[in-house]
Parts: C-alpha cells; structure tokens; sequence
C-alpha cells in the first residue's frame, strides 16, 4: 500500500519515537485502520488515508493529538459498585477522545478535516459500541495512587506497574492504560497478551489467586451448551483466568462485570458439566435445593450477613478467587470453600471462615431473617448457631466434640470424639457421601430438608433402612434395634413396633443451654409437639434422664399415656 504525504506525515506524528516499544507498532494492520486497506470489517471504501479517521495536522479540534473529531458532549452514566473505592465521575482526556468513536453517537466517518463524512462509516455497532451507559464497562478516568491502594488492599502500588500499563499525566487509567491504540500485537488492541490475565493482574492482587482451580485448571470448553468464554480466543480456564467470569466491556451483570446474566449463569456456563466434570446446574433443579436462580441482583459482596435480606447464591459459599480442589478434616472449610465470610456461633462475622459449619451459619445462624424449623418442637429454636453450641446439654457434633460418651453403634471410623460437618447430613443424594458420582455439597438432593439420604419424620413411618438410611449412616441399624444396648432399650418398640419416626423425640441439631438442660434434653430429647403431646394426668410434657441407660417420660403418644413411663 502506497500512503500519501499528508498520510506518512500523520502515521509518523501518530507513531512518534516518544511512544513505547509496545505503541510503536504499525497501525496499518489493526481494526483501527479503517481505510480502504484496512484488515477489520469496519471499513471505507473510498479513502486511502489511515490516520485522517482520528488525526489531522489542519482544521482539528483543540485536543492533543491534533484530533480530527467532535468531542462528544454526552453524560455519560459510569461503572459503580459496593466495592469500587476509585470516585468515578465523567469520562475525561483521552478517554474522552475515544468515545467520540465507541459511544455510538457520531459517525466513524464524521471527522472535522472534511467537509462531509466519509462514505461507508455509520456509526459502531455490536460490542464495540458502549454507549453512553458506561456502568457496564471497567471504570475510567480516575486516579489511581497510593491512597486509592490504601482503601483498597487488592490493588498494586501503582509505581510498580509496567511501562505497558501507563497511566495519564494526570494520575488516571484511561482506555489507553490497557489498550494500545496504534499497536496490532495482541488481540482487542490490548498493550500486554491477555493470556493468564497478565494485564488484569498488573493492578488487581486477589487474595488467594495464585493457587486457585480458576488460576491453575488446564480444563477446556466441551463445546456443548453455552460457550462461557464468548469474548475470548483463550482455551483453557488457567488461559481465561478473570475472564472466565468477568468481561471489562459490556457485560451481561453490571456490579462486578460478570460476564452473564443473571449471576449464578456466570457460574454455570462452566459448571453444567461443560467445562468443570460435575454439572452444578442439574443440581439445582431438584426439588430441595439451594436456590440460587430464586434471586437476582440481592447478593452484595459487602453485605452484613446479620442483617441482610434473605436469599442464596454461589457467591455466598464460594469465593471465585480463593477456591481450590483443596480436600479438608471436619470442621475445617475444603479448598472449594476457602476465603468466604461466615458468622460464628455467638452471630459475629468471621471474615475468613475456618470452619464449614460458619459458612452454613451465614444464613442459618443469629440472622433476623432465619426461619423456625419445619418441624414444630417443644422448645423452638431457629438459630442453628445456638443449637449446636458445645455448651449446650447435646448436639450433633458439628462444631464440638459431642456430649455423650457412649453413643451406641457408631460406624466405624466414628467413635464419641468424632466431629462432622454439617454437609454429612446436607448434600446431594448422588454426591460421594451417598455413594454415588455425583458433585459434593449441598446444592440440591431429591430428600426432603435437602438430606443426603432419606429420612422420614411424619407420624406411622414403617421402619426399614431406606426410611431412616440417614440416621443408619452412622448409627448402625442392628445395634439400635436389637435392645441390648446400654442406652435406650426400646428403640425397637417404638420404630418398629409403634412406628414412630426417629425425629417424634430427637431433634437432630441440639437443644440450645439457654432453653433445655442436661436432665430433660440430653441425648437430643426435643418432642416433636405435633406427635408426641403432654400427659393428660399430670399435663407434663417432659423426659427425665436418670444415668446411663434410664429414664422416665412423661407424655401421651398413640394413644399411650405415660405418666410416668420408666426406662428401664
């Protein structure tokens, strides 16, 4: 191609020797030659000038460089988050310059050197238009120093970032921080290679990045369902790194720029099996479930989990930056839990979750919002934080050893000293707890209160493994009905021979110190009051523990006044 005076003049002055090694490559190779030899789609087909589209030594506006364009005078609506420290306002400078362009307001062939457009240019269409609504768009336009980084720990000191990465003269990242404009090297005229993320992380510094699955996987798209990495060349999860989720211009969720719409499709147009091996999605469909796709736009990452309106999403368990394949011992969190804000069992916010069961008590625990239980019991208690606390007179062993110390037929490996997870009990009924290929966790179950195993609570339940193959997990079968063992010996004759579920007297998480005692509610004795109700001779509603293996009841169940009833 053979450039005119006026062109070489201008593709000089736009290349300039003071320019970066990384700007001064050619144009003539890049979308933003849009001449009539331009490489890109957008393109004119009467004009051999390349530099005359932005640039012109006469009739320009004032702005440097000689721009050849009308500066728009748009208000433009910029990117806000709960989480964005940086104070955005109106696009300025350079910045500016380039959405007179990529707003979509004026034409690409409207330049002032001219008396009219240049034919074939309309104004930009498809992703490359971003309008004036900029709250879909990584922010520009604002000073990033060291009291930006002090607000924000996760940035990186800006006088370490590369020659590549400039900011203006005035302190600001403008679209010119990230994208060389007269530079061909790498895709979306971007001033580093976007593999890894290598220009996303010379600012941001995730905590836990490095070593997180999204950091590391060197798993690929299956080309089945959604492609998840619709902006992007890269190949593998390691490769797309933040852009497996987050999309710097027009993405589908606004606050944090996810790159779908709504936020758990972010998640899943990985996670149905497409690209991760488990499909998460097909989880959340089944009929007890955490439900996700319930709620849009509720989730805030700054939220106080005290106070915050109910609902779920993956964010509230998994944090995307932290997360490794990383297995655990209970209680402490997996690897795939790692780095997520919790509560602890008195209801104040841990930031950085040790323990599993914290995580759970996020929207189980002290909040305003949490539910009573389904089943109504004598003594009502929603917080599952007070119910499982070590001080109280029992519990299932989630946060501490267990109060009893003989617990008859424990499965081996468990023995009285053994701790759980709340997730022993809450998983998919398809995941590795049950035996199954399925994912772990508790994303959905086809059993009720989202149980791993069946177990049934209603009234004249006839026993078999199937129907309490929870409780038998643990619990062996033969030795809870054979009536010999050193606690209760008349399992058997209420199960099996009353059949009286399980939970008409035990309430599986714990009575909480502050409503039951050592006397009436070891061993887990909360009455379900909707089968089990007070004597009618004595109107006491009441279990007294008398030592190892006795007791006496006073209640009415089927029928059966016990007023007392002595065990043994």
């Amino acid at each position: 191609m053979t450039l005119s005076p006026i062109g070489k003049s201008l593709l000089i002055l736009a290349m300039g020797t003071s320019l970066p090694w990384f700007a001064q490559a050619t144009i003539i190779d890049s979308k933003h030659n849009l001449s009539a030899s331009g490489p890109g789609p957008v393109k004119t087909f009467g004009e051999d000038e390349i530099c005359i589209f932005c640039h012109a030594p006469h009739s320009a506006t004032p702005a440097t460089p000689i721009w050849n364009r009308t500066i728009p005078e748009n208000v433009y609506t910029p990117y806000s988050s709960s989480t964005l420290e940086a104070v955005t306002g109106q696009p300025t400078h350079v910045s500016k310059l380039c959405l007179s362009c990529h707003d979509g307001t004026i034409a690409l062939g409207s330049v002032k050197s001219m008396g009219s457009p240049i034919s074939g240019l309309a104004v930009l269409s498809g992703r490359a238009r971003l309008t004036t609504d900029l709250s879909d768009d990584h922010p520009v336009s604002f000073v990033y120093d060291s009291s930006l980084v002090a607000q924000d720990p996760e940035l990186i000191n800006p006088n370490l970032l590369p020659e590549e990465v400039a900011l203006d003269s005035y302190g600001q990242v403008q679209c010119t921080t990230c994208h060389a404009t007269h530079s061909s090297i790498y895709p979306k005229l971007l001033v580093m290679d976007p593999a890894y993320s290598s220009l996303c992380l010379t600012c941001h510094d995730k905590a836990g990045w490095s070593g997180s699955v999204h950091a590391t996987s060197n798993a690929t798209w299956s080309g089945t369902g959604t492609d998840p990495w619709p902006q992007t060349d890269q190949m593998t999860v390691a490769e797309n790194a933040c852009e497996n989720c987050h999309s710097s211009h027009s993405a589908s969720s606004f606050e944090q720029l996810l790159t779908f719409f709504p936020e758990e499709e972010t998640c899943l147009s990985c996670h149905k099996g497409t690209v991760a091996d488990d499909n998460i999605g097909a989880e959340i469909l089944k009929p007890y479930r955490h439900p996700v796709d319930s709620f849009v736009g509720t989730h805030d990452p700054t939220e106080d989990s005290l106070n915050m309106s109910r609902h779920v999403e993956c964010q509230d368990c998994h944090n995307p930056h932290a997360a490794t394949t990383e297995p655990a011992t209970a209680p402490n969190v997996s690897g795939a839990l790692r780095a997520v804000e919790g509560t602890a069992l008195n209801g104040t916010t841990v930031i950085d979750t040790s323990f599993e069961y914290e995580i759970c008590l996020r929207c189980h625990g002290n909040g305003a919002d949490v539910p009573y239980p389904e089943i109504q019991r004598q003594i009502a208690e929603p917080s599952e934080g007070r119910r499982f606390d070590p001080s109280n007179p029992s519990y299932h062993p989630v946060a501490g050893q267990g109060q009893n110390p003989d617990v008859p037929g424990l499965i081996s490996p468990l023995t009285e000293s053994s701790i759980i997870y709340c997730t022993d009990c809450h998983a998919n009924n398809d995941g590795p707890g049950a035996g199954g290929q399925g994912p772990s966790g508790p994303h959905g179950s086809i059993w009720r209160f989202l149980l791993e195993r069946e177990y049934r609570t209603a009234d004249f339940t006839s026993e078999s493994y199937q129907a309490y193959a929870l409780c038998y997990k643990c619990h062996d079968r033969t030795t809870l009905l054979g009536g010999n063992q050193t606690n209760f010996k008349d399992h058997r004759k209420h199960i099996k021979g009353e059949d009286t579920p399980c939970s008409a007297c035990h309430d599986p998480h714990g009575i909480s110190s502050t409503q039951g005692n050592s006397t009436n509610n070891s061993h887990l004795i909360n009455f379900d009051i909707g089968i089990v109700q007070p004597d009618p001779d004595t109107g006491r509603l009441e279990f007294i523990d008398l030592g190892s293996g006795r007791g006496e009841c006073y209640l009415d169940c089927h029928g059966k006044k016990h007023s007392p009833e002595e065990y043994p």
